[in-house]
């Protein structure tokens, strides 16, 4: 079946090790673009950290789409929601409480891309990440913040120590509620329960009519997981984790060895099959 739609995750994925992006995956996208597939940048970034890597590749226009916070938030290139799944102010407060119960720094992330910490002595990854994205920081407790204040997502960060060390607790707090990820070394993220980047995937492909089975999927990592799951193609590439290899159909080469372009080339443009 050929390919309709190519999710992208972002980080160490579409970007290279010097967070940009490759000339040889410009030229795939935009030949992707030019045969009508959608291209989708499918990321735990806010839509903030995303639209300058869309118009940088030429995707554009309501009829193009992003999966944004870890498929919490679905929009059109220009901004328009398409789907929304959120934490309400309960699972926020709840949250928030935890982080602070654990010692774990703590923020989230509202749908218009601000990042949001009760912490006062802010952790440099909190302040990392809004440097990244082009986000908001702002720093305020639960009481401080409207009544029906909701959140696409909850995130723990720190050291991989510490995180492997909170992960279980905060597991057992809220698995049962939410959707917990662990995001890469440093990141343990929550959201709404049954979200993630397949969910999102998910929604886009019933509203444009396409399967599953049409999509293919770039990644690296432990979030990139359900979609790997949900594609007809899924596509690790070379500098991913050893789980996110383990559930690919192919590994390509690395971020900063054309990986995209080859697979795009293969699979996509020159529509060779994969061996199974």
């Amino acid at each position: 079946m050929s390919i309709r739609l190519i999710a992208l995750d972002i980080d160490d994925t579409l970007l290279d090790s010097h967070h940009r992006i490759l000339d040889s995956t410009k030229t795939a996208v935009a030949a992707c673009l030019a045969r009508g597939i959608k291209v989708v940048l499918t990321s735990g970034r806010p839509l903030a950290g995303i639209v300058p890597f869309m118009a940088e590749l030429g995707i554009e226009g309501d009829a193009q789409y992003a999966v944004t916070n870890n498929g919490a938030v679905v929009l059109t290139a220009t901004g328009k929601v398409v789907s929304s799944q959120l934490v309400d102010n309960a699972g926020y407060r709840q949250m928030t409480a935890l982080g602070q119960a654990l010692g774990v720094p703590f923020n989230v992330v509202d749908a218009a891309s601000t990042i949001i910490t009760a912490d006062r002595d802010v952790d440099a990854m909190i302040v990392q990440q809004a440097a990244e994205n082009a986000a908001g920081l702002l720093i305020r407790n639960p009481d401080e913040m409207p009544d029906d204040f909701a959140i696409t997502k909850g995130l723990f960060v720190g050291g991989e120590a510490l995180l492997d060390d909170a992960e279980p607790r905060v597991r057992l707090a809220l698995d049962a509620e939410y959707s917990v990820l662990r995001a890469g070394r440093n990141f343990l993220e929550v959201m709404a329960q049954g979200v993630d980047k397949a969910s999102g995937l998910a929604h886009l492909g019933a509203l444009l009519d396409i399967a599953p089975a049409e999509m293919m999927a770039f990644g690296d990592e432990g979030n990139d997981l359900a979609m790997f799951k949900l594609v007809g193609l899924a596509v690790c590439m070379q500098n991913g984790s050893g789980e996110a290899k383990a559930h690919a159909d192919v590994v390509t080469a690395s971020n900063d060895d054309d990986g995209i372009a080859q697979a795009i080339a293969r699979y996509v443009l020159n529509d060779q099959e994969v061996a199974r």
